[in-house]
C-alpha cells in the first residue's frame, strides 16, 4: 500500500520512522509540506499532486489545526481515499461530516491516534461496543496538566515554575491555553462521546481547565484525602447524554490519582464488561505514530469502521452531577465552608458548576473549582 503524509513535524515523521524500520507492506510515497522544507525526493507543496495520484490509497493527516486540514480531508475522501488522522481538533469539529463523506465515497475514516496517543482507546470502545453499551467514559486526556499536577505535588512548586519547566521540555506549547484550558481534553471529549455514544456531541459543553490551580489548592485537598486531575467525562441513559471537562479532586486511593508525569488513563464502563481501563503514553512522535501506523494496516487488511450519528440522543446536563469546592475570596449563596477560603457547594451539573465559577471569577479572578469524585 502507498501512503502520502500530510505534514512532517513531530507525528509525520514518527510515522515514517516506524514504516521504514517495521513496516514493509507499506510505503510513504508522498509527503505535502511548506514550499521552503522541500527537503526529501517525496516531498512536495501542491496537494493536487496528492489528491490526483492514483497510486495513493490513503492519505495520512498529522498536520494540526482545523484549516486547511478539513479541506485536505475532504479532498482524499472525495478522491476516494482512505483518511488516517491524529488530528483531535479537525475531527471533533467535523466528525460527522467526514463520517458521512468516508460512507458516501465507499472509503474508511479512521481516528485512532486523535485521543490518548498510543493507547488503544476508540479500538477499545468500538470492541466494548460490539457485545456492550458503553454507559460512561472518564479519563485522564491531556499528558501536559496531567505532568504539571504530578511535578506540583511531587516537587511542592508552584504552577507557574512547572509550567515553565514543561514548556522548556517540550511538554508545553509557548502559548498553553489549550491545554491549561481543557480546550485539548474538550476536543478529545468530543471524539470519545461520538464513538462511544452514536451521536454527533456537542461543542456547548461545559469546560474548566487547571490555570488557577496552586499548590495551596493541592495541599487543601490532599488534607482531605484527594488529588487533583484534570478529566474528561461523559455519561449516557434513557436516552440522553452529558459530557464535561473539569479538574475533579479524586480519592488518594484511586488509579487515576497516581498517574505520572505526562501518561494519561482513561476509562470506559460497559454493560456486561464492566469497567475497562487503558494506561500509556497520550502524545509523542513514535506512539503517537505508533497508534497512526496500527490504523494504516488494519486499512490494508480491510477493516471498515463505520460511525453512525443517527441514534439522536439528547444533551441533558442533569446526568452529571457532583459536589463541587470553590476556591474563591466571597462564599456563594448557601455555600458550606470546606477549608478556610473553599466553600462546599452541593449537587450541581457540570453546567451549573462552570456558571458558578464563572460569577466567582468576575468577582475574583483567582479562583479555581474542582468537582469532588
Amino acid at each position: 500500500m502507498k501512503i502520502a503524509l500530510l505534514g512532517y513535524g513531530t507525528v509525520g515523521r514518527g510515522v515514517d520512522q516506524i514504516i521504514r524500520d517495521r513496516v514493509g507492506s507499506v510505503e510513504v510515497a508522498r509527503i505535502l509540506e511548506l514550499p521552503d522544507r522541500l527537503t526529501d525526493p517525496r516531498m512536495t507543496s501542491d496537494y493536487e499532486q496528492i489528491v490526483q495520484d492514483p497510486d495513493i490509497d490513503l492519505v495520512v493527516e498529522c498536520m494540526g489545526g482545523v484549516e486547511p486540514a478539513h479541506t485536505f480531508i475532504m479532498k482524499a475522501l472525495a478522491s476516494g481515499k482512505h483518511v488516517v488522522t491524529s488530528n483531535k481538533a479537525v475531527v471533533a469539529a467535523h466528525f460527522a461530516e467526514f463520517a458521512e463523506a468516508a460512507l458516501y465515497n465507499r472509503v474508511s475514516l479512521f481516528i485512532e491516534a486523535s485521543v490518548g496517543g498510543g493507547i488503544p482507546w476508540i479500538a477499545g470502545i468500538e470492541k466494548a461496543r460490539r457485545i456492550d453499551e458503553v454507559t460512561s467514559f472518564k479519563g485522564i486526556m491531556n499528558g501536559t496538566t496531567n505532568y504539571i499536577v504530578y511535578q506540583m505535588l511531587k516537587d511542592g512548586a508552584e504552577f507557574a515554575d512547572v509550567l515553565a519547566e514543561a514548556q522548556q521540555m517540550g511538554y508545553a506549547e509557548r502559548d498553553p491555553s489549550a491545554d491549561i484550558d481543557g480546550i485539548d481534553v474538550m476536543n478529545k471529549t468530543i471524539i470519545t462521546a461520538s464513538a462511544a455514544f452514536d451521536v454527533a456531541c456537542t461543542h456547548d459543553l461545559p469546560v474548566s481547565g487547571i490555570r488557577n490551580l496552586t499548590k495551596a489548592d493541592l495541599d487543601l485537598f490532599a488534607a482531605k484525602g484527594r488529588t487533583v486531575k484534570l478529566l474528561g467525562r461523559g455519561v449516557q441513559a434513557d436516552g440522553s447524554y452529558a459530557v464535561a471537562v473539569e479538574p475533579v479532586a479524586l480519592s488518594s486511593d484511586s488509579l487515576e490519582a497516581h498517574v505520572p508525569s505526562n501518561f494519561n488513563l482513561v476509562t470506559l464502563d460497559g454493560q456486561t464488561v464492566g469497567e475497562l481501563k487503558f494506561y500509556g503514553q497520550g502524545a509523542g512522535s513514535l506512539p503517537t505514530g505508533n497508534a497512526i501506523v496500527q490504523d494504516v494496516l488494519d486499512c490494508a487488511a480491510g477493516r471498515r469502521p463505520v460511525y453512525d450519528f443517527s441514534r439522536g440522543l439528547a444533551y441533558k446536563p442533569e446526568l452529571l452531577r457532583a459536589d463541587y469546592v470553590l476556591r474563591t475570596t466571597c462564599a456563594p449563596v448557601g455555600a458550606e465552608e470546606y477549608a478556610p477560603g473553599a466553600w462546599l457547594v452541593r449537587d450541581l451539573t457540570a453546567v451549573e458548576a462552570r456558571a458558578a465559577l464563572d460569577a466567582a471569577l468576575a468577582a475574583d479572578p483567582t479562583s479555581f473549582m474542582a468537582a469532588l469524585g
